[in-house]
């Protein structure tokens, strides 16, 4: 997996709308951050465009994104939101200028879209807190970890033990990201390898026989028997039917992989929650389930002692 030169004061950062439309007073505070980063802030033309729910038609989302990757001078891009809308463009944009100049490109929730394109053509990406939600998330720490990351200073990521976990240590690059875009990107372009691969899981507002059946549906495709671990992040506002479901959502992804021998942490600080911790997709991480707590630390150079 190709990596972006991480950032320095005074870079260009890029913001583009490819989903959900916003008012222009919600970015407002996410400008103002990453300027107080030392960072240039360019925004997309149609950014602030509204087309039924969407930031501009598809072709205006398409201009933006294509004119902030061929631009040499931006050296990276964070989505403004999510939302839904991403995939409607990702086969429209052209990203042979960006493989000849990568960059970081950042975001989560529907962005999950373009961030595992990215993965199936070889270049690393950020998961990560967005623009809009900054002035509505009041867990700066989880904010300040994407300026982290830009700028290389990649954080160890903590987090405690839950009942379901499965303990036990492995080493991959982390890919994945929110669950019902994965399992929508089977059999497209966009798909992921998920063989060797460390592989991170998050949703929102899903009805919990739905994340069953997409659970279902990427053990069928062969997405988790070859793992080398799973970190499963913010299962949020999820909802159930005047019959039960009978299980939670963390429960329904460990009966899922319950065959295998991986290890698996949940309550990974990273998904639609204020405490939405930034790491790098597609690079490699340790993992480690313990008892008292897990940790995921960033590992490029593949020396982690694990006793330490």
């Amino acid at each position: 997996m190709k990596k972006p030169d991480f950032l320095k004061v005074g870079d260009v950062v890029g913001i583009v709308a490819t989903a959900k439309n916003f008012l222009p007073e919600e970015l407002n505070a996410g400008i103002e951050i990453i300027k107080n980063w030392g960072l240039e802030v360019r925004i997309g033309k149609n950014c602030y465009k509204h087309y039924h729910q969407f930031a501009g038609k598809d072709e205006e989302r398409v201009s933006d994104l294509q004119e902030f990757l061929n631009d040499k001078e931006i050296r990276a891009i964070v989505c403004a939101r999510g939302g839904y809308g991403t995939s409607r463009i990702i086969d429209d944009i052209n990203f042979s200028t960006f493989e000849d100049h990568p960059k970081w490109v950042a975001g989560f929730s529907d962005v999950t879209v373009l961030l595992n394109h990215l993965n199936s053509i070889g270049y690393q990406s950020i998961h990560s807190s967005m623009p809009v939600v900054f002035g509505k998330n009041h867990n700066q720490h989880a904010i300040q970890t994407l300026r982290d990351t830009l700028f290389g200073r990649v954080n160890s990521i903590h987090f405690p033990f839950h009942e379901l976990n499965r303990v036990g240590n492995s080493e991959g690059l982390i890919v994945g990201g929110n669950l019902s875009i994965l399992v929508s990107l089977i059999g497209t372009t966009s798909d992921i390898s998920t063989e060797d691969r460390i592989l991170f899981l998050e949703d929102v507002g899903e009805n919990l026989y739905r994340i069953d059946r997409m659970m279902v549906q990427l053990k069928r495709a062969g997405k988790l028997d070859k793992l080398k671990g799973l970190i499963v992040g913010h299962f949020s506002d999820m909802s159930d039917n005047t019959v039960p479901f009978g299980k939670s959502a963390f429960e329904i992804i460990a009966d899922a992989v319950k065959e295998y021998k991986y290890p698996v942490g949940y309550n990974f600080p990273a998904g639609h929650e204020s405490d939405n911790r930034a790491f790098i997709l597609g690079a490699k991480y340790n993992l480690s389930v313990e008892f008292k707590e897990s940790v995921v630390v960033y590992n490029p150079t593949n020396t982690f002692d694990y006793s330490s």
